[in-house]
């Protein structure tokens, strides 16, 4: 292909000097000048994942329609339009790319111009090799610090509590087992996964697995709570924005699809998401394009979804609360996740663990696991899986032991539970509701669910 330079080199191959994010890296060098041209693509073809150029803005404008690029490297003085007016107007339209300006003029009206046009460097012409592959790595450092930082602060804001085992599906029961066997068959694939079960049984564990044994490993990992963002805001959460698409959109950003870049979304709660995002989102699937609000330009993107939900969705496309063409889509390969009660002795083995992991975030000492303690633990029900295993060891920590009922006195209820699992469940929740004083959020922290559940379980029994 014209204008076109595939690196050879291995792509996991880091460059001592420049760090190791230029090896996947892809660039766009933008100038009239076939020399300047040439002498770019010769120092960062080597070094560098693709390289593309484009002799001026129409030719770079075109480039950015087809591909995505990390950083876009620019000349200022062009025939037809110069390089700070053709990036104020690619900002404008979607475009998030680092942005580094070349010119041979150190006017500081030029610096103002290239800055608040969104320009991340400035380098004065002539340069040597090393300014300009200095100048690309603070680049690429800079983007990954800032990726990392909100995909960081989204999971503090979405996650109520610490995660444990998040990278390890912990366990040797049957149960467990298979997941891990099929997990590891679909993993170099790029095929969409759906994981579905109960609350808390672990679906984000399993994504992280799928991620971290697939060949996108060495990119971000990105979940994504639906249930945990306002309806009038997850567009742009989710697709980002340019400035000015709203009120308050001061700066454009990039979205969570665009931090996941090369890497694995992980949509957990996708029953929730509202019907006019899944139409949005069910185009992104199909294109691999996503227009950030307020956008004229589509944004190519590569990543591998992966999505879970606790929720029927069968049932719920025949309610019209999601839409079936998005259903058919997502539903390639679907893997329920084994809840806690069906894994015999895990719960002694997770209980384990966790004592030795909160004993030492919370500095005190581990409360002894005794024989009726444990054959309670097996005994229980654990409407909230795994979640409310973890929440019960925090709290006979906290506590200095094990609560009454977990020390061999447990009620009827759960010691010797009469009727169908679902009256166990239903009994244990109101049980535990009572205890809070008809505190939801509670009850719902109590039991490692969350507040929906309580809410939709409620109004199923009328409560």
């Amino acid at each position: 292909m014209r204008g076109e330079t595939v690196r050879k080199a291995p792509a996991g191959e880091r460059d001592p000097e420049f760090g190791p994010w230029l090896a996947q890296a892809t660039i766009l060098v933008v100038d009239d000048e076939p020399g300047m041209r040439n002498f770019l693509v010769r120092t960062l073809s080597p070094r560098c994942k693709r390289i593309e150029e484009a002799a001026d803005a129409e030719e770079a404008s075109r480039k950015l329609d087809q591909h995505h690029f990390d950083v876009v490297i620019l000349d200022n003085i062009m025939p037809g339009k110069n390089g700070v007016d053709w990036l104020i107007e690619q900002r404008a339209i979607g475009f998030f790319a680092d942005a580094i300006l070349m010119t041979a003029y150190a006017d500081l009206e030029t610096a103002i111009r290239a800055l608040r046009a969104g320009a991340v460097d400035f380098v004065l012409k002539p340069f040597r090799s090393n300014q300009i592959l200095n100048a690309v790595a603070r680049c690429l450092d800079r983007m990954r610090l800032q990726r990392e930082n909100f995909v960081l602060r989204y999971e503090l804001r979405a996650t109520a509590d610490h995660i444990l085992l998040r990278d390890k599906l912990i366990g040797g029961s049957a149960a467990i087992q298979q997941v891990r066997e099929t997990l590891a068959r679909v993993a170099p694939l790029p095929t969409t996964v759906l994981l579905t079960g109960e609350s808390g049984t672990g679906k984000e564990v399993a994504a992280r697995s799928l991620h971290a044994l697939s060949d996108r490993s060495a990119k971000p990992f990105v979940p994504v709570n639906c249930a945990a963002i306002p309806p009038d805001v997850i567009e742009s959460e989710l697709f980002g924005h340019v400035r000015g698409a709203f009120t308050g959109a001061e700066a454009g950003r990039e979205g969570l699809f665009l931090h996941a870049q090369g890497g694995t979304l992980f949509l957990d709660e996708i029953g929730e998401m509202p019907l006019a995002t899944q139409s949005k989102l069910l185009r992104v699937i199909e294109d691999r394009r996503v227009r950030p609000v307020g956008a004229e330009r589509e944004v190519p993107v590569d990543l591998r979804f992966v999505f879970a939900t606790n929720a029927n969705l069968e049932k719920l496309v025949q309610q019209g609360g999601f839409r079936p063409d998005l259903y058919y889509r997502i539903n390639v390969m679907q893997l329920k996740l084994p809840p806690l009660r069906d894994r015999g002795d895990d719960v002694l083995e997770l209980a384990s663990l966790f004592m030795h992991k909160l004993s030492q975030q919370l500095g005190m000492p581990p409360v002894p696991i005794d024989k009726a303690t444990k054959a309670a633990l097996s005994a229980y029900a654990w409407p909230g899986n795994v979640r409310e295993l973890r929440n019960l060891i925090e709290r006979s920590l906290i506590l200095g032991g094990f609560p009454e009922d977990f020390r061999g006195q447990r009620p009827a209820s759960v010691a010797a539970p009469s009727g169908t699992l679902e009256e166990v469940e239903r009994r244990h929740i109101l049980a535990v509701l009572e205890e809070t004083g008809g505190d939801r959020e509670e009850t719902a922290r109590r039991l490692g669910i969350s507040r929906k559940t309580i809410d939709r379980k409620l109004v199923s029994w009328n409560a």
